[in-house]
C-alpha cells in the first residue's frame, strides 16, 4: 500500500552512484507510486534533465564521482529549473536542510522510506 500519492505528471530523477543503493531506492519509489529515472552521477544526471521537462523531483547523493557532487548539482538544477524540488542524501556527510539549495531537504543514509516520503511530501 503507497503511503504518498504521486505527484501528477511529475518523475522522480534518482542520483546514486552506488548501483545496489540506486536499484533499492528505485524500487523503494516505485512500490510508492512514483515515476523514477536513473542517474549513476551528476554528469549523466544534468542529461537527463536536459532531455526532459517532466522531472519534478531531484533525490541525490552528494558524494559521487565525476565534474560535479550533489550539492553542485542541486545549486545547478535550482538555477536552471527553480520548479524541480531538491533532496539531498550521503551516509558521510551531514547538511542542515537551510543548506540544501531553494529550501530543499537532506535526508541522511541509511534512510527509510518514511524518510523519503515525508521530505517529497514536505518540498512538494
Amino acid at each position: 500500500m503507497s503511503q504518498q500519492r504521486p505527484l501528477p505528471d511529475s518523475v522522480v530523477l534518482l542520483v546514486e552512484d552506488d548501483g545496489f543503493v540506486r536499484m533499492c531506492a528505485a524500487e523503494m519509489l516505485v512500490d510508492a507510486g512514483f515515476s523514477v529515472v536513473e542517474a549513476k552521477d551528476a554528469d549523466a544526471a544534468w542529461a537527463i534533465l536536459l532531455d526532459r521537462s517532466d522531472v519534478g523531483v531531484l533525490f541525490t547523493d552528494i558524494d559521487m564521482p565525476g565534474s560535479m557532487d550533489g550539492v553542485t548539482l542541486a545549486e545547478r538544477v535550482h538555477a536552471a529549473w527553480p520548479g524541480i524540488r531538491l533532496i539531498l542524501t550521503s551516509g558521510r556527510q551531514r547538511l542542515a536542510d537551510r543548506e540544501v539549495p531553494d529550501h530543499g531537504l537532506f535526508v541522511p543514509k541509511p534512510y527509510s522510506l518514511s524518510q523519503v516520503l515525508g521530505a517529497i511530501d514536505h518540498v512538494a
